[in-house]
């Protein structure tokens, strides 16, 4: 019994057949192999070809000196024909029929009547068209032997008739040459395997490296790279594989930052309620003071539940489940309804909510999207403005093929260096502002996660828009959303 392989050989193997490597090979062989094929046979049958006329050629030139020999031998009456030495060699093929077929002269290696017959079944298979077409025929050890017929006509006028015949390759140089072609085929096959291997696998190293680096790469190590500088594709596919690894990196470090700062806000508004439950039950208390409790608890809870539809909100925005139904809409439609909604809550923080310039702004969106990005930013706005004359203003307008929404308010402004990271969930201007504070100074109050400026440029941007910033401390801030007039 043959003993079997090995696993691991197997298994080796197995993936050496299936790789691309190997399938590399093997078709680039399989062409090469085509190709020396089709060279090979074209160059034997014309080298073939060129030996077959040649041996043909330096036949009909000895058959003609035979021819001369004899008529001179005819000439001089001589009763028997002889061929001089050196003009037949031992594998020629010489015969001489009289006029009513008598063989009167014959020598070589094939017998005269066995002659005679190979010449009559070519003349009987395919007719002569000359007299000096050749007749082939395949004798014994795979000799290829030509037959010439050539008509003599002696001083008498007497016709007869010669049969010459000689291998045509005695040297056997065509068969030498196909042995040539054929090792010489064999060989250049082998050292393309050979050498297409090594190329392939010089070619698919920088693929086993990406390999090697995205087994060992897991989402606690995100910041290895394969830094390739080679300027080829498997050097683009590597660039694009670090650039992903890159976003993977950036995506999983905003995961954790998010839900960092998701725990934090949600941790502040539950401890918040903790202690002021704890308060209230620790001891007997006036009805003021348990209202007082209630109203900071009711605020927490709102916050809450503020804080966790926007969290959805985000959730769904990133997974992609969000719908929008873009349909033909006035945007100064949705400025007129935001600030008829939210002129309650602008009054009750002693902020005057109007509306500017609202003149026909015709765009495609969704209006509830579009409600909801102007309310934040309108509630924002509020939020933040203070002094002495608190105004808060949303404007609509054209221009340049775009259509624009203005929210602008009296607040403080934003210094310069917080206006990139306005739109960074969980961001806040003012760090050192908490909820405790917000919430003992004014539990009525509107409070902010620091999602809703994240919910605005989100929506803004699927609906091809962008979300611009101007602010002067001291004098407020107005933020512009622009998008494509219809």
């Amino acid at each position: 019994m043959r003993p079997k392989k090995p696993p691991v050989v197997r298994e080796r193997f197995g993936v050496l057949l299936h790789s691309i490597r190997f399938r590399l090979v093997l078709w680039f062989t399989a062409i090469l192999a085509v190709i020396l094929f089709a060279f090979s046979a074209f160059l034997y049958y014309t080298q073939s070809r060129n030996l077959q006329e040649e041996a043909i050629h330096e036949m009909d030139r000895r058959v003609t000196g035979l021819a001369t020999n004899i008529q001179t031998a005819l000439r001089q009456g001589s009763g028997q024909i002889s061929i001089p030495n050196g003009m037949l060699r031992d594998t020629d093929v010489f015969i001489l029929l009289s006029p009513e077929g008598t063989v009167l002269a014959s020598q070589g290696p094939i017998p005269a009547q066995e002659a005679i017959q190979i010449v009559s079944a070519g003349l009987q298979t395919a007719p002569q068209t000359s007299e000096s077409s050749a007749i082939y025929w395949t004798g014994p050890n795979s000799q290829n032997y030509a037959f010439v017929i050539a008509p003599i006509q002696s001083p008498l006028g007497i016709n007869f008739l010669m049969i010459f015949g000689g291998i045509l390759d005695p040297s056997a140089l065509v068969r030498r040459f196909l042995l040539t072609l054929v090792a010489g085929s064999l060989l250049t096959l082998a050292i393309a395997l050979a050498g297409g291997f090594w190329l392939a696998d010089r070619a698919m190293r920088p693929v086993k490296t990406i390999t090697q680096a995205a087994r060992t790469i897991g989402e606690t190590d995100l910041s290895r790279r394969l830094n390739m500088k080679s300027k080829d594709e498997l050097g683009e596919l590597a660039n694009t594989f670090d650039a992903m690894l890159a976003r993977l990196q950036a995506a999983f470090e905003r995961q954790r930052q998010f839900v960092a700062d998701a725990s934090h806000e949600l941790r502040t508004p539950l401890t918040i309620v903790n202690l002021e439950t704890s308060r209230a039950i620790a001891s007997h208390r006036s009805p003021q003071e348990y209202q007082h409790a209630l109203s900071i608890i009711h605020s927490e809870n709102d916050f809450m539940t503020s804080l966790v539809n926007d969290l959805l909100t985000l959730a769904r925005m990133d997974a992609g489940q969000t719908t929008i139904e873009k349909t033909p809409l006035d945007l100064s439609d949705v400025a007129v309804e935001t600030v008829e909604r939210l002129t309650s809550l602008a009054t009750r923080n002693g902020v005057t909510l109007e509306a500017g310039s609202l003149p026909e702004t015709r765009i495609l969106g969704d209006r509830q999207y579009l409600l909801q990005m102007l309310s934040n930013l309108v509630e924002n706005a509020i939020k933040y403005t203070t002094g002495d004359v608190k105004r808060v203003c949303v404007e609509t307008g054209t221009a340049d093929g775009s259509a624009w929404v203005r929210v602008s308010d009296t607040g403080p402004g934003i210094a310069p260096e917080h206006i990139p990271h306005l739109f960074d969930r969980f961001y806040r201007v003012d760090k050192a502002r908490t909820r405790d504070t917000e919430t003992d100074s004014d539990p009525e109050s509107p409070s902010g996660s620091g999602l809703g400026l994240s919910i605005v440029q989100w929506i803004a941007q699927v609906h091809g828009g962008e979300v611009g910033v101007e602010s002067t401390l001291g004098a407020g801030t107005a933020f512009e959303v622009r998008f494509k007039a219809v």
